[in-house]
């Protein structure tokens, strides 16, 4: 399972069951390698480290246990923008991060679908739907420069290259 998929499983289960997600501060697996810090004896020290170091390895080799540095964070942010999942945030570090405001990309295709309105496929693997009713003109290549920005009341504008923004929704 993908870490995207696994992030989204675990906001879906969450917003499903009507409760938000559990806060926990660390990983029990986590916890337990820390723990070892306390222990005075040098010897019991390093088998208490060996111990929760396998366990560690093991855990994040199962799937069990993700680790992100900053860089894979601000990625996954990436990737995840557009999406309404109120509970995924927390997954991403303390509450007032730095919220992603806009994405640059470019056009993979464009297609009209019912009532002339499109879709647009871009290169980084999202599909955004225009939601507005504004005919919009733009020019339909792949390659061309795409931005899309947080808008009013959590909505998006999606521009293709010089045209107008037009109102889209992430599918």
């Amino acid at each position: 399972m993908s870490l995207i998929s696994g992030l989204a499983a675990v906001a879906a289960a969450s917003a499903l069951s009507g409760q938000a997600a559990p806060v926990q501060e660390r990983p029990e697996t986590l916890a337990r390698l820390l723990a070892c810090r306390s222990i005075a004896e040098s010897t019991a020290r390093l088998a208490c480290y060996d111990t929760a170091a396998g366990a560690l390895d093991t855990a994040e080799r199962q799937g069990e246990l993700v680790v992100l540095d900053r860089a894979g964070v601000a990625e996954t942010r990436r990737q995840l923008f557009g999406f309404q999942m109120p509970a995924l945030p927390r997954l991403f570090g303390p509450e007032g991060a730095v919220e992603i405001q806009s994405v640059e990309t470019t056009l993979q295709s464009a297609a009209l679908a019912g009532e002339g309105r499109w879709v647009f496929r871009l290169a980084d693997g999202s599909v955004w739907r225009q939601i507005d009713t504004e005919r919009v003109n733009f020019r339909n290549r792949p390659g061309q420069a795409v931005q899309i920005r947080r808008a009013s009341l959590g909505s998006f504008l999606l521009t293709v290259g010089d045209s107008r923004a037009v109102r889209v929704r992430r599918q």
